[in-house]
């Protein structure tokens, strides 16, 4: 049983080219497109399956009595579960198959977007206690485990997709379709917004995790029919050379040559490697505000705006959609204006998150040119954060490491992003109990300045490198 579960996820063996060069090219122009929108789709489904609770906060907090940090310390639970996830199964899924890995993932997601629904049906707050503790208690605890889980299970999500960017496409073409799929995040929160919002306007906070469940479900033995492993996998040379592209000079990266064990190959491009620690601690403040406005923002608009929460789905809407211009535009313009030299976009980019930031906090409710500006300045939020977001712990981390480790440089670095993803969501909380919405508006701009100052740092390091 164990054998046989092990070869359901083991990585197939590569086989021998023996295809004709137009059979190549045939076959790679099939699969590139069919992976690539393939995983652009995974991803967006994941997130309707984990960003669905951001708009079911206000609800959840009335219908279960939750204080906001309660909702943040629940949160909380999927970040730091996803953040752990994110690097033992970018590990794996180095040596995993793309095609039972990350469809099983999905499903498992979906299962425990139910069962975390379904523990409010079974445990009712109120003065009834179990083993000594009362019932709103359990009840906490019982949803965090579920959530925690649910984290576990998404967190298996990105790494195959890094690992199938990453063998599929080349490096002169990388840097746009990993541009172009990394707006799938901002498509998946727009979706799991808009679905979430109109199902629980119409049949209360508890279908906003059952009718995702449901669509994950079914996306998951879709993706199974749809999904393949590495080109080896299927009889095809590399991509470098099937594109007639020299692999890079460092030969570590040449497959056929390079005999290193992996974890050889992972200390020397991960563990010892000052431009991957410096991007992950870096990623640590990026995922603060990321976070902090995709989970939070429904909230502050609703309590301080006097919002409908139909309008304030729209306006985090606005920030998902128009926000993954961010991504492409940092990925256009790090390629063309700066030649491939990723960290001044990102200065740049921050820069202007603190001025967004600014601009909603201190935008005035009452006129209609007021609400417009909202959707406005929350499209800035967001355009400004994914661009940080796609570049520092994605881009930046697998091209500053080995394509043998793909997976698992993504998954290092998402480590820290979600360690900062949990401070953001319980250190929220905390917050506006504490000190009101205008204090984490001010946790998060200090969250980017500090940002802007390591990647200013990793900048002056990289520039002395060079001349060294």
């Amino acid at each position: 049983m164990i054998n046989k579960f092990i070869e359901f996820f083991k990585e197939p063996q590569a086989k021998p080219v023996t295809m004709s060069e137009d059979e190549v090219k045939k076959t790679y122009a099939h699969f590139r497109w069919r992976i690539f929108y393939s995983s652009f789709i995974a991803y967006v489904v994941f997130h309707i399956c984990r960003k669905n609770i951001a708009v079911a906060l206000p609800s959840m907090g009335e219908a279960l009595n939750l204080s906001n940090t309660e909702l943040g310390l629940l949160g909380s639970t999927l970040y730091v579960t996803y953040g752990i996830g994110k690097f033992i199964n970018g590990v794996i899924a180095d040596k995993a198959n793309v095609r039972t890995f990350l469809p099983t993932a999905l499903i498992l997601s979906a299962i425990c977007n139910i069962c975390f629904a379904l523990s409010a049906l079974f445990i009712t707050p109120g003065h009834v206690s179990f083993f000594g503790l009362p019932s709103a208690t359990i009840l906490l605890w019982v949803m965090a485990f579920f959530w925690g889980a649910n984290g576990w299970f998404q967190s298996c999500g990105f790494p195959p997709v890094a690992k199938s960017l990453s063998y599929w496409f080349s490096n002169s073409e990388r840097g746009t379709k990993w541009s172009i799929w990394s707006t799938s995040h901002q498509v998946g929160v727009f979706a799991a917004v808009a679905l979430s919002g109109f199902v629980i306007d119409k049949f209360g906070w508890m279908a906003a995790f059952y009718v995702p469940a449901i669509i994950c479900i079914v996306t998951g033995f879709w993706l199974f029919d749809r999904l393949r492993d590495k080109p080896q996998s299927l009889g095809l040379p590399d991509v470098e050379k099937f594109r007639e592209e020299p692999v890079a000079c460092n030969t570590e990266d040449d497959e056929e040559k390079d005999e290193r064990s992996y974890f050889q190959i992972f200390k020397e491009h991960i563990l010892c490697n000052p431009i991957i620690w410096m991007l992950a601690i870096a990623y640590i403040f990026v995922y603060i505000i990321r976070f902090g406005t995709e989970d939070w923002l429904v909230k502050y608009l609703v309590e301080v705006k006097g919002n409908a929460l139909t309008i304030a789905s729209a306006k985090l809407s606005t920030l998902a959609l128009v926000g993954s211009a961010g991504a492409i535009m940092a990925g256009v313009v790090s390629d063309k204006l700066f030649k491939g030299n990723r960290t001044p976009v990102n200065i740049i980019f921050l820069i202007m998150l603190i001025v967004s930031l600014y601009l909603f906090a201190t935008n005035p409710t009452g006129k209609p040119i007021f609400e417009v500006l909202d959707y406005v300045y929350a499209a800035m939020i967001g355009v400004f954060t994914a661009g940080p977001q796609m570049l520092i712990g994605g881009l930046c981390a697998v091209e500053s490491s080995s394509k043998k480790v793909a997976s698992a440089s993504i998954g290092f670095t998402g480590v820290f992003g979600y360690v900062g993803a949990a401070l953001s969501a319980s250190g929220t909380g905390f917050v506006v109990d504490k000190f009101g919405w205008s204090g984490a508006i001010g946790f998060w701009m200090i969250s980017t300045v500090i940002c802007v100052v390591i990647c200013t740092i990793l900048y002056i390091y990289e520039k002395m490198r060079k001349c060294a």
